[in-house]
This record gives C-alpha cells, sequence and structure tokens, in this order.
C-alpha cells in the first residue's frame, strides 16, 4: 500500500483480526475520502466494530494494513490517535458527573486551560441543545441526551476523522434524527466521520458512500445509487384489495417478470424486485406488463408504486439474509 493515497482518510488492505477460531475482519479493503460520511453496513457481528478498533489504534491487525491519514496504525500509532476521536456503542462519559463537569475534566486533559475548557464546553452543551441540562447528572440524562454528550466529548478538540461506532442504537426516532443533525453539522466543519450501523435508513440518510460488511468481508462498496443499482432497475410496490389473493398475486409476479417477490408486513402487500438482465424493456415498460397481467387474472391492485430498490433490498440480494444476524453468531 502506498503511503498515502490523495483525498483518502483512510486506506486499508486485506485487514484481518481473529479471536481464537473466530475469523472476526476476514481481509477487509477500505478507500474513505476525507470531508465525507462513509458508512460501514452490517448486522451485529459483521466485524464493524473490530474493524473501527484496529483503525482507532485499540486493537492490532493480524494481518492487512491500514494508513489513516498517511500514518501506519501500528507503526505510527501516535500519529494516528493525534488525528482521531472514537464515539462508541456505549455512553463513555462519568454517569456521577454533570454534563459541564464531564466536559471541563476532558477538555483539561486534552490541554486546555481553565477558562478555554469551561468556554468550549458551553459552547458545545449550546451547540447540542443540552445548555439546560448542563448542571444535571449525566444518569439522569435520557438516551438521546447521553449520546449527544457523548459525541460533544469526541469533537472538544476537533478531530480530523470521527468513528462513531453504531451511535443511534436504541434510541427512539426523535432523538435518532437529533444526532444524525449532529453528524452533518460536524462534517460541515471538514471533519471526516465513519459511521458503522445496522440500520439501513441511517445509511441512507448520512453516508455518501457506503461499505457493505457480512462475516467479516466487505460484499459491495458504491455511493446509495451504485448499491441500488446493482441489484436491478427498480421495484414494483403493490397494496391488493384482498388479501386472499396475494400468493396467486406473487405467483403472477414471479411468472411475468422473473423477478424476487417479497411479502411485507402488511397482508396486503408484496414489493417486486425488477432485474435488467432478463429483459431490454425499462422499468416502467415491466411494471406495465405485470399490472397487466394481475388484471387479466382477476387480481385487483389499490396502490401501486415504481422506485429505486431500498438499502434492505440491497442487502438482501447480496447476503441472502437481512440485517439481523443468526442469534448464534459472535458479535464483533
Amino acid at each position: 500500500m502506498s503511503q498515502q493515497t490523495s483525498g483518502l482518510a483512510i486506506e486499508t488492505a486485506g485487514l484481518v483480526k481473529t479471536f481464537g477460531d473466530t475469523r472476526a475482519v476476514d481481509g477487509v479493503d477500505l478507500a474513505v475520502p476525507t470531508g465525507t460520511v462513509y458508512g460501514v453496513l452490517g448486522p451485529n457481528g459483521a466485524g464493524k466494530t473490530t474493524t473501527v478498533k484496529m483503525l482507532a489504534t485499540l486493537l492490532r491487525p493480524d494481518a492487512g494494513q491500514a494508513h489513516v491519514f498517511g500514518h501506519d496504525v501500528v507503526r505510527e500509532a501516535d500519529e494516528v490517535r493525534g488525528r482521531v476521536s472514537l464515539t462508541g456503542q456505549y455512553a463513555s462519559v462519568d454517569e456521577d458527573l454533570t454534563g459541564t463537569e464531564n466536559l471541563v475534566l476532558l477538555a483539561r486533559l486534552l490541554g486546555h486551560g481553565k477558562k478555554n475548557a469551561r468556554e468550549r464546553a458551553a459552547q458545545l452543551l449550546e451547540a447540542f441543545g443540552l445548555t439546560e441540562a448542563a448542571g444535571k447528572q449525566v444518569k439522569n440524562y435520557s438516551g438521546g441526551m447521553r449520546r449527544r454528550i457523548d459525541i460533544a466529548a469526541s469533537i472538544l478538540n476537533t478531530p480530523d476523522l470521527l468513528f462513531l461506532d453504531e451511535p443511534t442504537t436504541g434510541l427512539d426516532p426523535r432523538s435518532r434524527n437529533q444526532v444524525w443533525e449532529i453528524v452533518r453539522a460536524v462534517v460541515a466543519q471538514g471533519t471526516t466521520v465513519l459511521l458503522t450501523t445496522q440500520y439501513l435508513d441511517e445509511a441512507d440518510q448520512l453516508a455518501s458512500r457506503i461499505a457493505v460488511i457480512d462475516r467479516g468481508r466487505v460484499i459491495a462498496e458504491g455511493t446509495k445509487g451504485e448499491l441500488k443499482a446493482s441489484v436491478g432497475a427498480g421495484s414494483v410496490h403493490l397494496r391488493l384489495r384482498d388479501a386472499e389473493q396475494r400468493t396467486e398475486a406473487a405467483d403472477v409476479l414471479r411468472r411475468t417478470l422473473d423477478a424476487h417477490v417479497q411479502p411485507e408486513p402488511d397482508p396486503v402487500a408484496l414489493t417486486a424486485r425488477l432485474g435488467t438482465a432478463a429483459s431490454d424493456d425499462t422499468a416502467a415498460e415491466q411494471a406495465a406488463r405485470a399490472l397487466g397481467e394481475l388484471a387479466r387474472a382477476g387480481i385487483t391492485v389499490d396502490n401501486f408504486s415504481l422506485g429505486q430498490p431500498s438499502l434492505d433490498e440491497v442487502f438482501l440480494a447480496l447476503t441472502g439474509h437481512d440485517t439481523q444476524a443468526p442469534k448464534d453468531e459472535v458479535a464483533a
């Protein structure tokens, strides 16, 4: 690997980490552009956290190479640590201290003087909507507030690269949206963010490029549009009038489109993923043909839409399973 490829915050080749007989990371290659949010998407146990720990110099790779801004994570670990910050899956601040006390303490440890430490703490508390809670012990914060104070602690000194390891796990939708806004603001200030997540909508919302990782390997990489285009021309979403006709409707769609058909949780809903290889027709033409066949079969469609595949469909197509890892997999 070159010392640094221009424009890359992270560059890895063949990165490997094993724990006993478990190969948690199995030859990961990444190229993360500077100034972006780069998503690493995968289920629990896929190897996301282990990869982040190696990049952040917390674990030593067993094989392969990794550079952060041109610095080798093993031979130049101190240089790497001087340019990165990490927010893990669980709050790392002291729950018995107040929000202000946590940030002031950490700022002092990072070299700020007393006055600057308090000013920086107040600035971040205000920016993250925590001013009213500044004097409360963190153990009395909600889950969303804890994640915000955790991220605030990570950027007391603005890092060149911020690792966010599943930052919204367990949060309610409102708190997740608040964290997303913080991530966007951090990137707008020039920081590169590597975001690991098992939430497909989170990757869709934030990441400009996404690496899909499963069982320790990167199985696909690209922009959201590229990943979605890789599994087909689009998806047809149908709502039927009669739930009892769903099985027959699925058979018609498979026969007409030669497509994968997925029943939805709604008993009258179906999604058919359109392919590009089987036909030269456009997605709209394929969908129109399917609707005609459904009508000829006496199946009434109450609602119809045509769109790009979702990241859920991309992940299912690439891995053969959804983002819920098997229960017996080792989390990594």
